[in-house]
């Protein structure tokens, strides 16, 4: 795993609360490093783990555990037949449980992890009730809800958690982070530190563009840089690379103002990220030798 870089004072938090005994709600845009922060910690801890991504199909079933029907068939529903869901794994082996997204996940699965962390008790019909060992904990993340194809978490769910807020990093840790994920190839030293800087600099800037309703996150500047790196192994001029990797990654990392201009978004989308791609050639110091119209 990549070393967890910054967020010292989270972990801490986040940590304590485990100490603690209590569940942790991690609650940021999305790149943040929600998810990297859980494993991060989890690994740090040797907590044995056990993880679930949201998504709006996921069953309680899957979540809880299910019977294995040919081994039914031939001994009956018993412990035999049983085969624990990631809930009852956590749970069994007083391991840490880690929700991402879990508001994507369905109300129904909501509900099955409601007594799971309050009365560390799950009834699975025809097994029997299943007690939570000591060390059982939850870490869970969340985007916001605004974003597409979140929901609020009940009242009684969030009344279970601690929550810890996550924003972006600054602009010295997000350097860092794209450096670790930046191979060398052949990039000197210096052009890799120009590089992180660019990429950095282009996904800060789509967050206080007025034309962009949700800006991109550091993720987006570890794909600028990979992906310029490897145009720039492939003889393209370094800031030329940079100008078409922002082209290609950032499209999808943005979301554009619904009042921007008279154009489609796509079209909207286009115009913002050429411009933003034209700035990120600059930033490495040397002419792009790409022509545009």
């Amino acid at each position: 795993m990549t070393p967890l870089i910054g967020r010292e004072d989270v972990r801490r938090r986040v940590e304590a609360c485990l100490r603690a005994g209590r569940n942790v709600l991690l609650e940021g845009p999305v790149g943040v490093g929600k998810t990297h922060l859980a494993l991060a910690i989890a690994e740090r801890l040797a907590l044995p783990l056990f993880r679930v991504d949201g998504d709006g199909r996921y069953s309680e079933q899957k979540f809880s555990g299910w019977f294995d029907p040919p081994t039914v068939i031939e001994r009956g529903y018993g412990p035999e037949a049983f085969l624990p869901g990631p809930l009852v794994e956590a749970m069994t082996t007083g391991g840490l449980l880690l929700v991402n997204e879990i508001n994507r996940l369905p109300e129904g699965v909501q509900n099955v992890l409601l007594p799971a962390i309050d009365e560390r008790l799950v009834v699975v019909p025809r097994l029997g009730s299943i007690r939570a060992r000591e060390g059982f904990r939850v870490i869970a993340t969340q985007n916001p809800s605004e974003f597409v194809a979140t929901s609020h978490l009940s009242e009684a769910l969030l009344d279970r958690f601690e929550l810890v807020a996550l924003g972006y990093q600054s602009e010295a840790e997000e350097r860092a982070i794209v450096l670790a994920h930046l191979t060398a190839g052949k990039l000197g030293d210096a052009e890799r530190r120009s590089l992180a800087a660019a990429a950095v600099a282009i996904a800060r800037a789509t967050r206080n563009d007025p034309r962009i309703r949700r800006g991109a996150s550091v993720r987006a500047a570890i794909a600028i840089a990979e992906i310029a790196a490897a145009l720039h192994d492939d003889g393209t001029a370094l800031a030329t690379a940079i100008e078409e990797a922002t082209e290609i990654a950032l499209p999808t990392r943005i979301e554009i103002a619904r009042d921007f201009g008279d154009e489609s978004d796509a079209a909207a989308a286009t115009v913002v990220v050429a411009e933003l791609a034209r700035t990120a050639a600059t930033q490495i110091g040397e002419a792009p030798k790409k022509v545009r119209p």
